[in-house]
């Protein structure tokens, strides 16, 4: 049954991008509801397929295999594996999603492009859900690949803004370039041995210690650069700000449950790997250095969903830190209960704009009260981000905050303080987000901004828009209430630290998970700190407090210059736009690279084509004075090329 199961949660998606492909290219773009409606149901469908799957799943269990490519004795097989870790993933990606197509009906509302959007939906889904089912890394590569095509086409659907088309393509290119070191890791991988290809079969051949851990550490190379650049971690995490300019709804599928998941998909898929290279502690660096620098650009930003795109990219560098210290069930429980609050907190986001008419913090204010739902369902889910005790997010990152003290040493002393650190500060800049939109008076929405935008003779952007305050539409806000809803609870039940509940056991999501490495006895589950648990509490209850009060009581610490520089330094991204932009790609790539081929193209392919030229020239000049008309000279010739033929011939034969 699992086997039939998982092969119609891959196919469903992708038949539900061609009929909405075939709609598109026979009648053309409309505004019909029904491919909201469509994608609703049948993602829907896959969700309920999912639930089946993770309540009957093996240990590891290998499902549909053929043969795909057969290269000399070399058969590649396209095959899907469902194991817990895969069915995790599955119930994260088909349920955000589900609930992101539900929004998408009413936020897409009267958009032009209303079926292309679904059918790009459908693609993106289909495409994480063919990633956590691969049991092939090759196949995995292309379902890698085929993610990274739609998150394209979705954040520069209003490709027509020049700024969303900017953005697709930064997404694009900085996500290849880590795509350079997964493609590596491939053909290296398949140099040793393409069997080793398959997944159990690299498992086992760990396990048999057939793999050094020089070679090891060569391979992990190539996979964690591939996972830090879809996972928008430190240097290549530029991209994932400015890839807010698709719509909201897509926002909220790519930093929940698709896309940004990935690159933590790949490491924990092959954490035994890992585990024997050198490289662990480096992946906790990393992951600790994108989650503080993030954590502090979010605190200049004033565009609320800039404030959550730094937000995902910390939490990231959270996961990232866990797996660099080992603690695989932590960083996958986090990446399962951010999920629910971080959907939430951007389907809140959109509602927000539906109603103030802009993304500028600065132009909202006193909405509490013209939207309760939105209100409060962001509220709970920026307390979960907090890691307020006892919703979600504190169960999660209480886990790695443990595991960082657990691992002990200088490493994990070092990712201690900054999780502590960047918890408080995730705390103050989630509630300096809640206390500028929603409390004290409202302060002119998209109206206002738009006037002020012309006094200063700028331009509009097209997500300035009229005010229209009040609640969004029913189907936007259900699935914000019932993320929130999981924000609260889903952190706890599946996975209770103190005792049984009811059919629950103790440990259940940690228990579970560690079945898909059960090969190598990993158990990486610790019992519940009271004395870390109660310092970070306080650690968010203080960031919290801070938040509020620095702007509900108008605290300008911006006039101080210290302050006002530091802010413009974070608002900059700590100039690493302009090191890419300006120096890397124009002063080096431009000028120099550009030159350099210039140069070569000139003065060697133009002159190697000149010179040849000439000499053909030459030798045909030459060539006139042998035809001179006489017949005894050319057969004097024709007796000199037949004398040449026939030497030739009896040396080689």
């Amino acid at each position: 049954m699992i086997e039939t199961l998982t092969l119609l949660i891959l196919l469903i998606p992708f038949v539900v991008f061609l009929f909405h492909s075939l709609l598109l290219l026979t009648v053309g773009p409309d505004k019909k509801e029904v491919a909201g409606y469509i994608n609703s149901l049948f993602i829907g469908l896959c969700f309920f397929l999912s639930i089946i799957v993770i309540f009957n799943v093996d240990n590891f269990s290998s499902t549909i295999s053929f043969t795909w490519i057969s290269i000399s004795n070399t058969d590649l097989n396209f095959s899907l594996m469902v194991d817990p870790l895969t069915a995790i993933m599955l119930v994260v990606v088909s349920g955000i999603s589900f609930l992101v197509q539900i929004y998408s009906i009413g936020y897409m509302h009267g958009d032009k492009s209303f079926s292309k959007y679904f059918a790009y939906m459908a693609l993106f889904t289909g495409s994480m859900l063919g990633l956590v089912i691969s049991r092939n890394i090759l196949q995995l590569f292309i379902f890698w690949e085929l993610v990274g095509v739609s998150s394209y086409l979705l954040i520069g659907f209003w490709h027509e803004r020049s700024s969303a088309a900017a953005a697709a393509k930064k997404a694009f290119i900085m996500t290849r370039l880590g795509d350079f070191g997964f493609l590596f890791s491939i053909i290296y991988l398949f140099n040793l041995d393409s069997t080793l290809l398959e997944i159990p079969k690299l498992y086992e051949a760990i396990l048999n210690e057939e793999i050094t851990s020089r070679v090891a550490t060569i391979l992990a190379a190539g996979f964690l650069i591939g996972g830090i650049g879809k996972s928008a971690q430190f240097p290549l995490h530029n991209w994932l700000p400015d890839a807010m300019e698709g719509p909201t709804s897509v926002s909220a599928l790519i930093h929940s449950a698709t896309m940004v998941t990935a690159g933590v998909f790949l490491i924990a898929r092959l954490f035994p790997l890992f585990q024997i290279s050198e490289l662990m502690p480096l992946i906790a660096i990393i992951g600790s250095l994108t989650a503080f620098i993030s954590a502090t650009m979010a605190l200049a930003t004033t565009d609320i969903k800039r404030v959550l795109a730094y937000s995902t990219i910390s939490q990231l560098g959270y996961m990232f830190m866990a797996l660099g210290l080992g603690a695989y069930t932590a960083a996958i429980f986090h990446l399962f209960t951010h999920a629910f609050f971080k959907a939430g907190l951007f389907l809140s986001s959109g509602s927000v704009h539906h109603a103030a008419g802009t993304f500028n913090m600065k132009y909202m204010g006193g909405l509490k009260d013209n939207m309760k739902f939105t209100y409060y369902s962001m509220l709970i889910c920026s307390l979960s981000l907090a890691g307020l005790f006892p919703l979600s997010g504190f169960w999660s990152k209480d886990e790695i905050i443990l595991s960082a003290y657990s691992y002990g040493g200088f490493l994990g002393n070092i990712c201690l303080i900054v999780g502590l650190l960047v918890a408080f500060l995730t705390a103050f800049y989630m509630f300096r987000a809640v206390t500028l939109t929603f409390m004290g008076d409202f302060r002119g929405g998209g109206d206002k901004e738009s006037e002020d935008l012309k006094n200063n003779n700028q331009p509009v952007p097209p997500t300035v828009e009229h005010v229209h305050l009040g609640e969004s539409p029913k189907n936007m806000v259900y699935p914000i209430v019932v993320l929130s809803f999981f924000a609260i609870f889903i952190g706890y039940l599946v996975n209770p630290v103190f005792s049984n509940i009811i059919f629950i056991d103790k440990h259940l999501f940690g228990v579970f998970l560690e079945k898909s490495l059960e090969i190598f006895h990993f158990h990486a589950h610790h019992a519940f700190n009271f004395s870390i648990a109660l310092v970070s509490s306080f650690v968010g209850i203080l960031g919290i407090l801070f938040g509020i009060n620095t702007y509900k009581n108008k605290i300008e610490i911006t006039k101080n210059k210290f302050f006002l520089s530091v802010n413009n330094f974070l608002d900059k991204k700590y100039f690493m736009d302009h090191l890419y932009e300006k120096i890397i790609v124009e002063n080096i790539f431009y000028e120099i690279i550009c030159w350099g081929s210039e140069w070569i193209d000139k003065n060697i392919f133009d002159g190697i084509n000149i010179n040849l030229s000439k000499l053909t020239s030459r030798l045909s000049l030459r060539s006139l004075g042998l035809q001179d008309g006489q017949i005894h000279t050319y057969g004097l010739a024709m007796i000199m090329f037949a004398s040449v033929a026939i030497f030739i011939m009896v040396i080689i034969g």
